[in-house]
Order: C-alpha cells, then structure tokens, then sequence
C-alpha cells in the first residue's frame, strides 16, 4: 500500500476535488485565482483592494445598522471616502466594541445560527465571538493554502502539527477522510516531554510529513528536545510559524536543528491571515486582496516605511460580520521594499508585541500558554479577560476580570482544570481584577511563567 506522502499526487489530483465538487465548495477554484493574481503588479492589486473597500463600506451602510450608526455619528458616508485620509474619518473599531455589539454587529439577512461560529481567547486574553459564511471561510482557506505553499509544501502532503488541543479523528468516517485529504499528525503543546515528542518522532516517521507547522515558540521548544535527544532523521521540507511572534535567536535554533527555513506568518482569528514571509524571508507579505491593513501612529497619522504603528484592518471579505478600522492590538513596521520573488504583495518588515510564556510543570513538562488561555478564557462562562502568573512549581495566579456571569461554578472549573493539569499538590489562585494592567510595551501578557526556563 503506498505510504502517506506517496499518496499526495492523487489527493491533490483526484479526492480533493471530488470532495469539494460534492460539497460545493468554492476553495480550489478561489485557490488557483489567488495563485495567479499574487504574480499582478502591486499598483493593480492596490487598486482592487480599493474598490473591495469601497464595496464593503457601502454595504455596510446599507445592510448593518451598527455600522449606518458608526459612519453617520462620525460624520461619514461611503462617498466621502475617496483617499487613504478620508479613511481615517471612520473611528477605530477596538475589541471591547466588538464584544459589547456582537449581535448588533450582524449583518441585515444573516442568521446568527446558519453563520459559521468561531470563539477566541485571542493574544491578549479576551474571548470575543466571532460570525463568517461558509464561502468566506473557504475564501479564508484558499489563502491560507497559497501561502502554505510558500513553504515548499504542496497541497496533499502531509502535515506535522505542534497545537494544543489537536481536534484528531474518531469516527471509521473522519479517519478515512483524514487519510485521503489531509493527514496531519500532531504535537500536542499541552504536554511536550521527551516521551511524546519520541512518539511525535515515530509518528512522523511513518508519515513523513513535509511541512512543520505550529505556534512559533513551540516548534522552538521541539527543536531544542530535538537537539537534546540527538534526533537526527526529522528534515521537513518547510517550516511554518504562527500565533506569536518568531524572536530571531529561536528561528536560529529551529533552522540549524531541522536544516530547513522558517516561514514566518502572521495573523488573527477575527480577519484571519495578515501577512507571511515567502521563499525569499525578506519580510511580510500583506494579504491586500483580503484586508485593507493600515499601520497608525499614536497621533492618528499613518506610519512612515520604518516606524512602527498600530495595525488596524479591514476585513474585505466578512460581509456576515464586518469588521471596519479594527485594531487588533499589534504593533507592526511597514516598509517600502520590494521583495526579489517578484509578487505584487507589498511587505511589512515584522510584527512586534506578540509574547506567550510556556508554564512548566515540576516533572519539567512545559505547557503553552496560548493553549491554557484557549482551554479555559473560550470554554468556561464568565471570563472576560484572564491573566496566568506561575509564581512558582507551587503557586499558580490567575487574575480574572469577570463577566456578569461569572460566579462559584465558573471559579471551581477554573481551579479544577488547572489542578488536574499541574498537580493538587500546587495551590491556584484565583484573583478577581477589575483590569489586567499591560506591559511597558502596551501589551498584554496572558502568560507569565516566572521559573527560569532554560
């Protein structure tokens, strides 16, 4: 029987498409128009992002009440906006709006309960819920995949995770599908000692995946068992870093253990892909076919190539649940180079702020906080924003800024899941706060681990 790498010839060729020619699905034909257009100069592509951003602007006005509000209060209509600076007349959409207007932000003639529904802890820690179509998550994936492919990965090629929570096949069904389309094996980030990593390790022996994918500091934090336990056979074609950000002294580690470079991607549940590096790592590629991206100063101008700024987006896509001038609490440097792979995407030169600490547990386990956060902060009522402080093996912090919902039942679960996790032996605290302060840096940490990691 052939093995799984063996096989991507034939489901990039023949199950794939027949999977989506039974569903309906708009993904390969949206995909092979993405593959074509990256290639258009940057002038042409600026100049449809523009007019999908006029497009969006006007719908809204037209089909969400939220929005008319917004723009009417602000003294703005759709036909005033005729430059980059007539933009800026539209207020900044921060999260605590979207949390606060969720059903209001719901377009006219979409149903909350026929809408795709995502919940996100978010890089800052707070839960916010977020409405898209079927196509537009599609539309979303399409994207995703082109730039996947700027990894050296090819569509039907197996894929090794490093994730918390991996969601694996249980049926006879989805384990079939697994296997036919899209084989993916997984490190789960909840628990990465060297027993799971030897079983990761045997896994993708037999799989042979070709793209390493996963949370930044976790495939770091692979590399290093990796390096550690003189494991020598684990060469992927691609490596491929998300969720936070990639410091360069941990990419240097994860290309000299793996012989392979990183492909560093930024993005966020609400808009999904922002920018990602391609072949060539001379920066960030911005998705402008998708978002409008804009990088504003603390003044409210725009920031010059080389300074940093606030990146605020625009979804071009959502029209379910729109999402217009929306700060999603980054920092980012635009630049004005051209990058030597020739696309029209322009580039910024990194993303600054993103930090996730790994908690450990006394056996030497570490566990990623992004996974705790997305465990506990989208799963358990009540919580508005949650900060973790592991003061020590035996002391584990939590500050919660409640809801109105959060009571005895939401404080026992939170305790409960954490004991079971690091040990009754450890005692948690649960701090109630009004606020969770941010850094120097004006973010926030929603991990901190305070033992020494080394």
């Amino acid at each position: 029987m052939l093995d799984s790498c063996s096989l991507a010839p034939l489901r990039r060729g023949v199950f794939e498409p027949l999977m989506y020619l039974i569903n309906g699905s708009p993904r390969l034909r949206y995909w092979r128009e993405l593959e074509k257009t990256q290639h258009l100069p940057e002038d042409e592509l600026k100049e449809r992002q523009w007019r999908r951003l006029i497009r969006m602007l006007r719908y809204a006005w037209e089909n969400n009440a939220f929005y008319r509000a917004r723009l009417e209060g602000a003294g703005v209509s759709p036909e005033m906006v005729l430059s980059h600076e007539d933009l800026r007349l539209i207020p900044i959409l921060c999260k605590e709006e979207v949390r606060a207007n969720t059903r209001e932000m719901i377009s006219q003639g979409f149903n909350m309960s026929e809408l795709l529904h995502f919940k996100t802890g978010g890089s800052t820690g707070k839960s916010l819920d977020l409405y898209v179509t079927e196509e537009c998550s599609e539309l979303r994936n399409a994207c995703a995949r082109r730039h996947d492919r700027w990894t050296g990965w090819e569509p039907g090629e197996p894929i090794a995770a490093v994730w918390g929570n991996p969601c694996l096949p249980e049926s006879a069904k989805e384990k079939l599908k697994h296997w036919l389309i899209e084989p993916i094996i997984y490190l789960d980030t909840m628990c990465v000692t060297q027993e799971t990593v030897k079983s990761f390790v045997a896994e993708w022996n037999t799989v042979r995946p070709t793209l390493l994918f996963g949370h930044a500091h976790s495939i770091y934090i692979l590399a290093k068992y990796i390096r550690d336990m003189s494991i020598a056979d684990i060469r992927p074609r691609g490596i491929l870093s998300t969720s936070m950000m990639l410091m360069p002294q941990e990419r240097k580690v994860i290309e000299d253990v793996f012989s392979a470079k990183v492909t560093d991607r930024y993005g966020c549940e609400e808009v999904s892909l922002i920018g990602s590096e391609c072949e060539k790592h001379e920066g960030m590629h911005l998705n402008i076919e998708h978002l409008f991206i804009e990088f504003i100063k603390d003044d409210g101008s725009c920031a010059a190539p080389g300074e940093p700024g606030r990146i605020i987006i625009t979804d071009l896509m959502n029209q379910a649940m729109p999402f217009i001038r929306y700060q999603v609490e980054d920092m980012g440097v635009p630049c004005d180079r051209k990058c030597s792979c020739g696309r029209g995407l322009p580039l910024m030169s990194h993303v600054t702020g993103r930090v996730a600490d790994f908690l450990i547990k006394r056996d030497g386990t570490k566990v990623a906080g992004v996974s705790l956060i997305e465990n506990t902060l989208t799963k358990i009522p009540g919580i508005d924003q949650m900060q973790i402080i592991q003061e020590s093996y035996d002391l584990i912090l939590l500050r919660v800024v409640p809801a109105t919902s959060f009571g005895d039942a939401a404080k026992r679960a939170l305790s409960s899941y954490f004991l079971k996790l690091f040990g009754e032996s450890v005692t948690i605290q649960v701090e109630i706060v009004a606020s969770i302060s941010p850094e120097a840096s004006g973010k926030y940490r929603f991990s901190i681990c305070k033992i020494p990691q080394v």
